[in-house]
């Protein structure tokens, strides 16, 4: 179980209605307003829309400036410059406009800036080095609406630039809170995220907004918009790769490019699939995200990212097939230091008292920068708190951050923006680089401004659709969920709450890296598997009763399809959430120094009698069972924040070893005895609450 709370959506809507109106069932109408699709106009266009829907790319702000400044460019034959980023949507958002200007005429070459040497967007010395050579205009992809400064010298330079981007537009904030955006000084600047842009739908990665402008470009030359229809799968790519929500256009774009996608023609898309041992026909958002996407950005974290482009515009299946064999080994590099990297900064954490803050900041100088966004995204689903991962670089130090869902990462940097060299992001993530000296002031400015805007943090959660039982889940009714996808960011896979299943049989899959059972709910016996839990770890013993949060997929084996559980969380029925939790708050605040309510005393304060229940708990489960797992089915009446009290309270004493977390608890045999009431920690809670 992970310290997190079960939230059954419960939107409400005439779900009959909305079947009858588009002819599916109540069950989907369902899931598609807990997706906030609402409407006639929106449950259409999430159902069944295509290509012919989507928006005219000159409602975007300077869409069409930018498009004539371009293909006047082109008619005076003034070579262009296409300035991308290293990670997987400038990749393609380059391999877009390179391809589609050549297309158009241009004289135009590109410059990816390297993550070590330039780092991330434009800066000082790609902007000179593009003058030098006599580029008579700078077009940047994925970067460039936080570049003021770069691109007021490139203006000095005499230089014309045109910005392309998606990300967050930088402000300022006044003494009474509002905000005054800062636009640089391009020629023309297009991002939909620009506050005056009149376009409906500001959710698209930097490549599908790159390719709009290309559409543009091809429309008023003439050319028909069915043309522009060949970069659909990199736009698709880009969508999934960069996570962005699979809403509104993103939808449309994705499952168009997933299609365009399976019959690719790129020679390099072809053999990076292959080398994976995928066939292209089967290629879905997973692959995408989590195999093939993490290659092509594995040359710009541990190489150069122009690999990346070379496979995408490989002209021979020779190079293509090295060029994509080249990346996997790559990417096979970045998975090992990724889990090196994680792994010290799980260590950090839970062996000091970083665990107990409520935004993580953590400095690993060893760890190779471009790593440190995977490894705070790997902190950020462990502890499910916003983290941040700071590395040391050539210039100094460079973080990155991943956020939850109430937690503004950018408007958080925003409020530190004095320390930081260069820094831009979403709500979700962000980057930075500053000074090694300010590395302690960036934490602390991250603390105070966390205890002004979150003086309680929100909590962790994971919700479901729908509460449901087994027998409603029939092969029919699974296969209709397909009407759903395709489903990622933003459009997530359905999740059921069952509650009460009676555990049938459990088993070790891959040598106990998995688990699988049989789970008895509303009458039917469903195999479920959880591929998040190993065996050791499932504590629930046959016969037991248990709540379970889980997908369903369609499972084909001998010839027979049968419904089968993919299981997120479980934990046993009847489960007290509101006290776990309550408890938890209570010993992170007196974890923190901040104490708590003196009326809690006799609930958190453990007496003679409740230390020997969690001495015997030790003694049961010592070395299987984390403080959390023993709270949950130890079989005690603890509530969680006695029991980490007396836990503290044991290991203070030397008659136990805990992890700063809890997530490691183990006897150790001692042969005198001890007073645990005289130890500091039960003193000092006795002697602030009970004065």
């Amino acid at each position: 179980m992970k310290k997190e709370r079960w939230v059954v959506s419960a939107k409400r809507a005439d779900f009959q209605a909305i079947a009858d109106r588009f002819g599916i069932d109540p069950v989907i109408a369902r899931l598609i307003r807990n997706r906030d699709v609402t409407g006639e106009k929106e449950i259409e266009e999430y159902l069944f829309g295509d290509l012919e829907q989507l928006h005219d790319p000159l409602l975007m702000k300077d869409m069409e400036r930018a498009a004539d400044l371009i293909a006047e460019k082109i008619r005076e034959k003034k070579p262009i410059r296409i300035i991308g980023d290293y990670d997987i949507d400038g990749v393609t958002a380059t391999y877009i406009l390179l391809t589609g200007l050549k297309d158009l005429g241009a004289d135009v070459d590109v410059r990816i800036p390297d993550r070590i040497a330039d780092g991330y967007g434009l800066n000082e010395h790609l902007v000179q080095f593009a003058a030098d050579e006599g580029r008579d205009t700078i077009v940047t992809c994925d970067n460039g609406i936080a570049a003021s400064s770069q691109i007021r010298l490139a203006k000095e330079l005499g230089m014309t630039v045109v910005v392309t981007d998606h990300h967050e537009v930088p402000f300022e904030e006044d003494e009474n809170g509002e905000r005054r955006y800062i636009l640089p000084p391009a020629d023309a600047v297009v991002n939909p995220k620009q506050k005056d842009c009149s376009y409906p739908f500001p959710g698209l990665c930097g490549a599908a907004v790159a390719w709009k402008l290309i559409q543009a470009m091809e429309a008023k030359a003439g050319i028909p918009k069915e043309h522009s229809f060949r970069f659909l799968e990199f736009v698709a790519i880009a969508t999934i790769g960069d996570v962005m929500d699979l809403q509104g256009e993103n939808r449309i774009l994705v499952k168009a490019g997933l299609r365009a996608l399976h019959k690719t023609q790129n020679l390099g898309l072809q053999e990076l699939i292959r080398v994976q041992g995928i066939e292209a026909e089967n290629v879905t958002p997973y692959h995408i995200g989590f195999v093939l996407g993490p290659c092509i950005n594995a040359s710009g974290r541990l190489d150069t990212a122009e690999h990346s482009l070379k496979l995408l515009c490989a002209k021979t299946r020779e190079e293509a097939a090295k060029l994509a064999g080249d990346l996997k080994d790559l990417n096979e590099s970045r998975k090992e230091l990724t889990r090196q990297g994680e792994a010290k900064a799980i260590e950090l954490v839970e062996t000091s008292p970083l665990q107990n803050d409520k935004v993580l900041v953590v400095y690993l100088p060893d760890c190779h920068e471009s790593l440190a966004g995977i490894i705070a995204g790997r902190l950020r689903e462990h502890f499910h708190k916003p983290s941040f991962v700071l590395t040391r670089s050539e210039e100094g130090v460079k973080g990155s951050g991943r956020s939850i869902e109430a937690y503004s990462m950018y408007e958080e940097l925003c409020k530190c923006k004095e320390l930081m060299t260069k820094f831009g992001g979403h709500p979700k993530a962000g980057g930075f680089s500053l000074r090694p000296e300010d590395v302690e002031t960036f934490r602390q400015m991250v603390y105070a401004y966390c205890r002004e805007c979150y003086p309680k943090m929100p909590e962790y959660s994971v919700s479901a659709d729908m509460e449901i039982t087994g027998d409603c889940l029939t092969v029919e009714q699974v296969t209709e969920l397909m009407k759903l996808e395709p489903c990622g960011e933003g459009n997530r896979k359905p999740v059921f709450l069952l509650r009460n299943c009676t555990v049938q049989s459990k088993r070790a899959l891959k040598e106990g890296k998995f688990t699988s059972m049989e789970l008895r709910t509303g009458g039917a016996v469903l195999k479920a598997i959880s591929f998040a839990m190993p065996f050791a770890k499932c504590f629930a013993d046959i016969g037991s009763s248990v709540d379970v949060l889980a997908t369903v997929e369609l499972n084909e084996f001998r010839g027979n399809t049968s419904a089968e559980l993919r299981i997120i969380e479980m934990r046993p029925a009847g489960f007290r959430e509101d006290r776990f939790f309550a408890a938890l708050r209570t010993y992170e605040e007196i974890s923190r120094g901040e104490g708590c309510d003196k009326r809690l005393a006799p609930r958190v304060i453990p007496d003679r009698p409740a230390l020997m229940s969690v001495y015997d708990l030790i003694r049961a489960h010592g070395g299987s069972m984390s403080a959390e797992e023993m709270c949950v089915y130890g079989g005690g009446d603890l509530n969680y924040c006695m029991l980490r009290i007396a836990l503290d309270a044991f290991s203070e004493a030397g008659m136990a070893q805990v992890s700063a977390d809890g997530g490691s608890v183990t006897l150790i045999p001692v042969n005198t005895k001890t007073d645990l009431m005289a130890t500091g920690v039960i003193s000092r809670l006795r002697q602030s609450l009970t004065a």
